[in-house]
């Protein structure tokens, strides 16, 4: 009989190695691609099927859910505009988040600057006392809040609902992260050719901080635009009522009218989707660049 012999193991080349770890490295992306897109149907799937439900007129409790609607009409968009002031609330939401947001910036950006370039003596202590105020609870504030605006006589106004929003610790702590990312020889610079604060300000500080001012602006907007608490508390007067206050009342005027409902959470959703995407590199930015030291 032929003698069997057995080779050793052949040695790996660099070439082998590299092909391996280059499938490996493939298969690890495909999987993670397909988790990705996977949570992205999950996380999209909601918006599409409120917007498909927003164009099948007339779907009740006892219509069969559908993908692709039988009879696609705006008669939900119709009955929401012609029947409701829906037209007015959007106007009110639209009004009072573009006040808000500016107030929030220009507060925001003013305080942070004084926190960052004009030092005086327990700067730390305050800016940490002030920042302790955003670990008390909204819910806390919120008897207080009303009393005071009872005695300031701005119930059911939009001077009420506006004045709690104008500062907020969050904007000035955004802020600051971004104007400390600034270089002070800018700040130099520009007091060398006889530039006071307030042109340092505007000219040299606030221009080299949009993307932390811009993810500020998204954040006050969408809080604004999603407040139900504290309009609901301040507000009495239809006319006046925000877009989270008008779609709380579809829901008891309209329980049975899945179409109606939808077409109001559409219209409430669209907004805040424009914006986040006009902004979305602003805000990866933003954030990227206030959490880097």
């Amino acid at each position: 009989m032929p003698e069997l012999r057995m080779s050793g193991a052949r040695p790996v080349t660099k070439g082998e190695a590299k092909q391996a770890r280059e499938r490996t490295g493939r298969t690890g992306r495909i999987i993670l691609f397909m988790f990705v897109a996977l949570g992205a149907v999950m996380m999209f799937f909601p918006f599409l099927w409120t917007v498909i439900t927003s164009f099948s007129s007339g779907l009740g409790l006892s219509a069969k859910p559908s993908l692709i609607p039988q009879q696609p009409s705006l008669d939900a968009y119709r009955t929401l505009f012609l029947d409701t002031p829906f037209a007015r609330v959007v106007f009110n939401s639209i009004a009072i988040a573009s006040v808000v947001t500016v107030a929030q910036v220009m507060t925001s950006a003013l305080a942070a600057y004084v926190f960052t370039r004009m030092p005086f003596r327990g700067r730390g202590v305050v800016f940490a006392l002030y920042l302790v105020t955003m670990m008390i609870p909204g819910q806390v504030l919120l008897v207080p809040q009303f009393v005071i605006m009872k005695n300031l006589g701005l119930i059911d106004s939009y001077v009420g609902v506006l004045l709690p929003s104008i500062a907020t610790a969050f904007g000035v702590f955004l802020v600051k992260q971004g104007m400390d990312a600034v270089p002070r020889e800018l700040d130099e610079a520009a007091e060398l050719d006889g530039a006071g604060h307030l042109q340092t300000f505007f000219r040299i500080v606030l221009p080299n901080t949009g993307p932390s001012l811009a993810t500020l602006g998204v954040f006050a907007f969408m809080g604004s635009w999603n407040n139900f608490l504290w309009p609901l508390v301040i507000l009495r007067s239809e006319e006046k009522q925000t877009l989270p206050l008008a779609l709380a009342g579809l829901q008891g005027q309209y329980t049975t009218d899945w179409d109606v409902m939808m077409a109001g959470s559409v219209i409430s959703i669209l907004p805040m989707l424009a914006i986040y995407i006009v902004a979305q590199k602003y805000v990866v930015r933003g954030i990227a660049s206030t959490g880097i030291k």
